[in-house]
C-alpha cells in the first residue's frame, strides 16, 4: 500500500477511512487543535504526520502537545501524555480554551440543524430519550475558533434536521429570547462567542456555512450525489455549491492509518 503514489480509488478505502482523511484536511500547520475520544484522535494524528507537523493537539482529559507512539485508547490513556508539553487535567484544558488560544475543535452530536446547533442531550426534546448531555460539547463548541463536527448521515436523515430538539451548543443563528426568535450569535453574545461550525463531514459529504450561517453541501464523498446527501437530510440542504466529490484518502494516509497511527486496529478495526 505505501508503495503506491497518489490518490486511493473507490473500493480501495473504507467510509472510516474518508472520514478520518477529510478530518485531517482541516489542520492547518501550527494550529492549536482540541480533540476527544476516537476519529478525532486519528485525524489529528494523521495531520501531523502530512501537512501539519508542528499542529498541537490538546486532549480532552488533560494532555498538551502530546506525541503518542501510536493510537491512544482514549483521551484519559496514558499514551496522551508522552513527550507532552502539560500532562494536567480538565481544568487546565478547559482554561486554555476560555483563554482563546484553540484554534480547531472535532464533536460529534446526535443532531445537527441548518445553522450548526448541536444536540447532544435529549432527543425529541426534554421528555425523549435522554441522551450523554453536554459533556464539554457546548464549551467546545463555543470557545474554539472554529469547530468541524463528524457525523453518520446515510440513512439517518434525522440526524440533519431544520432545528434541533435541544440546543446543548449553539450554532451560528438559534431561537432566542421569550418569543424564541432566531438570533445570530453576535447578536447574542457579542466578542464572547470566539468561533462557531466551521464544517460538518458525515458519511455522505463534507458541509459548510454560507454568510448568513446556514449549511450548504461543499463536496459529496464518491458513491454519492449531492441529491442523496440532499435526501438524507430532514430539510432542503442548499447544494448549488457542490465543488464535486471529495478527495479520497492517499494511499501515503492509508498506510499511516493502519500499519503507523493504529496499528492495533483500536478503531480502523
Amino acid at each position: 500500500m505505501d508503495s503506491k503514489k497518489g490518490h486511493s480509488k473507490p473500493g480501495e478505502f473504507k467510509p472510516m477511512d474518508l472520514l478520518a482523511c477529510a478530518a485531517a484536511r482541516e489542520v492547518k500547520d501550527g494550529e492549536v487543535v482540541f480533540a476527544g475520544t476516537g476519529l478525532p484522535m486519528l485525524a489529528i494524528m494523521v495531520a501531523q504526520k502530512t501537512q501539519a507537523p508542528t499542529a498541537v493537539c490538546i486532549y480532552e482529559a488533560g494532555s498538551i502537545d502530546g506525541r503518542p507512539i501510536d493510537l491512544p485508547t482514549s483521551v484519559a490513556d496514558a499514551r496522551c501524555s508522552y513527550q507532552a508539553a502539560v500532562a494536567d487535567g480538565l481544568n487546565d484544558v478547559f482554561g486554555q480554551l476560555q483563554s482563546g488560544i484553540v484554534d480547531l475543535a472535532y464533536l460529534g452530536g446526535a443532531e445537527v440543524d441548518l445553522y450548526g446547533n448541536v444536540n447532544t442531550t435529549f432527543m425529541g426534546g426534554p421528555t425523549g430519550k435522554r441522551l450523554t448531555g453536554s459533556g464539554g460539547n457546548n464549551d467546545i463548541h463555543s470557545l474554539a475558533k472554529r469547530s468541524v463536527l463528524i457525523m453518520p448521515q446515510l440513512g439517518q436523515k434525522r440526524r440533519f434536521v431544520e432545528q434541533v430538539s435541544y440546543i446543548t451548543s449553539p450554532g451560528w443563528r438559534f431561537p432566542y429570547g421569550p418569543n424564541r426568535e432566531w438570533r445570530s450569535k453576535q447578536e447574542v453574545y457579542g466578542p464572547a462567542f470566539n468561533g462557531g461550525p466551521a464544517a460538518v463531514i458525515s458519511d455522505m459529504g463534507v458541509y459548510r456555512f454560507d454568510e448568513n450561517g446556514e449549511m450548504y453541501l461543499d463536496t459529496v464523498h464518491p458513491g454519492f450525489t449531492a441529491e442523496d446527501c440532499r435526501e438524507n437530510c430532514s430539510f432542503k440542504l442548499n447544494i448549488s455549491k457542490c465543488q464535486g466529490e471529495t478527495l479520497t484518502p492517499t494511499y501515503e494516509e492509508l498506510d499511516l492509518l493502519y500499519n503507523v497511527i493504529d496499528p492495533e486496529g483500536i478503531i480502523m478495526k
